[in-house]
């Protein structure tokens, strides 16, 4: 049968069109998220921290079923070399049963959550969070499709407008005070418009064949990825599910919110470029290159992803006593003594997240899926560990826990990539060192400069910390530089190093 997808580009264009895809993806979440955060820190000062906490509560359900979505599923159809429009179909059904199946149980299971959290809002809105499991089939295919023929232009354009059409709705309920309802609406209205928009740019079917012979091994492939999604999910929400119940709507909302901007790197934009190195390593796989996919390749991505990581973080920890207040309101002041301490965490798991992806493309899903189900109970001993000390417990408890975890990872995943200690190091500590002279550097301007508004004392400390942290890098490792550089002017004349890539679970 007719391949129902365009093949693979060709090796001699795969460094272009990597690069190509890096920007357009890396640019998108940008400019996507600068909507959404643009609109969420005005709807933020119009709701209560309660709001955030009940949403928090709904969420815990809702990323437990999203993580048996099926994304794994479209994921194996990246890496076949063809892909026939019969299979295209079949995935749908697959796809659409396992989502309709995901919202029944989540409408049902509803007052269940809704009890354990002794908050029976969170039913109310659980049942209408249902509705957003009948968008992820056509998202999920069309994502696919688009990302075998490594095109993140169009997705790019589409999740803009998605993104516009969520901050609308976000901004619209807020002033008209539909109060955590708000926190609904808006990602349904962002969710539906993706799923239209990537249907319309993939042209992917809309008719799902519901016979699924001679598609067990895209089943199974999707297993092992739902199998690491589900250990991550205990990862990643058990802190929520733990806080639930020791603290009250107020204080999670203010956890919840402080660990939102602690992981707006790792959590926004690192998984993200994920798309982009997934789908190249599948073609260099495909293609007899697994030699490139070792830990050259890796190494790679991490100095790059950390030259940005570790400054970001270090100015994270300097800034909170100023950036609080300007982005989200003296109310949420509770949050500063939190953000130093989720920013030494939020650097950890920076580079814990950047190992999945390169031993996925050497055919060993396995090892990520033992690391998740190692981080599950590492992860989940240290929220309850730190249950016992209120909310500063938790902050700590990351810290704790994700230091554990990472070692555990470099040991496993990077033995099996052959990663040797000492050039893992060698990657890391140029921008750790110009990261802590420029962190020293800020705090001492910070604390010298006599009382300004907050949002100039956050100018001029921003700015002159970009000036400390450059002039650090330029005389420590110049070359960290020039890499960066390098990779951003690649025509494609030369195969580049894989992007920076992150991990598990998106």
């Amino acid at each position: 049968m007719a391949d129902g997808v365009p093949p693979a580009p060709p090796r001699s264009s795969l460094a272009a069109q990597v690069r190509t895809a890096v920007i357009w993806r890396s640019g998108s979440q940008i400019g996507t998220q600068i909507v959404s955060w643009a609109s969420t820190l005005i709807v933020i000062r119009l709701l209560a921290p309660q709001d955030y906490g009940l949403f928090a509560m709904a969420q815990v359900m809702l990323v437990l079923l999203n993580t048996m979505n099926g994304y794994g599923l479209a994921s194996a159809l990246i890496r076949e070399e063809e892909v026939s429009d019969e299979r295209l179909r079949q995935t749908l059904g697959m796809l659409m049963l396992l989502n309709g199946g995901l919202a029944l149980i989540q409408f049902l299971a509803a007052p269940l959550v809704a009890a354990w959290f002794e908050q029976p809002m969170v039913a109310n809105l659980l049942r209408v969070q249902s509705l957003l499991y009948f968008t992820i089939p056509f998202t999920a295919l069309s994502h696919a499709i688009l990302s075998r023929r490594m095109d993140f232009r169009r997705p790019a354009q589409v999740r803009l407008v998605a993104a516009i059409a969520g901050a609308g709705t976000a901004l619209a309920g807020a002033l008209s005070g539909w109060g955590v309802w708000t926190l609904v609406a808006a990602p349904l209205a962002m969710l539906t418009t993706e799923a239209i928009g990537m249907v319309r740019v993939a042209r992917a079917p809309l008719i799902p064949v519901f016979r699924f012979a001679g598609a067990g091994h895209i089943a199974g492939f999707g297993g092992v990825m739902t199998a690491t999604q589900l250990f991550w999910f205990v990862q990643s929400q058990a802190d929520v599910m733990i806080a639930g119940r020791v603290l009250d709507p107020h204080e999670l909302g203010v956890y919840t919110t402080g660990l939102f901007l602690a992981q707006l790197l790792a959590g926004k934009f690192v998984p993200p470029i994920n798309e982009v190195a997934y789908a190249a390593y599948a073609r260099q796989h495909a293609e007899g290159a697994a030699s490139d996919l070792g830990a050259g390749a890796l190494l790679a991505t991490i100095r790059l992803v950390m030259l940005i990581a570790l400054p970001a973080y270090a100015g994270l920890a300097v800034v909170a006593p100023v950036l609080v207040p300007v982005l989200l309101g003296r109310q949420w002041l509770e949050i500063v003594p939190l953000l130093p301490i989720m920013s030494a965490a939020m650097v950890m798991m920076t580079l814990q997240i950047l190992f999945a992806p390169a031993t996925n493309a050497r055919g060993v899903p396995m090892a990520a899926l033992r690391i998740t189900m190692i981080g599950s109970a590492v992860m989940t001993a240290a929220y309850f560990i730190g249950s016992h000390f209120g909310l500063m417990g938790f902050a700590w408890g990351w810290v704790g826990g994700m230091a554990v975890l990472t070692a555990v990872t470099i040991r496993l995943s990077g033995g099996l990539l052959g990663l040797r200690l000492g050039a893992l190091a060698r990657a890391v500590w140029p921008p750790a060192v110009a990261a802590l002279i420029m962190a020293g550097g800020a705090a001492l301007l910070l604390h010298i400069l006599p009382p300004l508004p907050d949002l100039a004392a956050l100018a001029i400390t921003v700015t002159a910390g970009i000036a400390f942290y450059g002039a650090a890098l330029l005389v420590i490792a110049p070359d960290r530089l020039s890499e960066a550089l390098s990779f951003l002017r690649n025509r494609g004349e030369s195969e580049p190093a894989p992007p920076p890539a992150p991990a598990p679970a998106e």
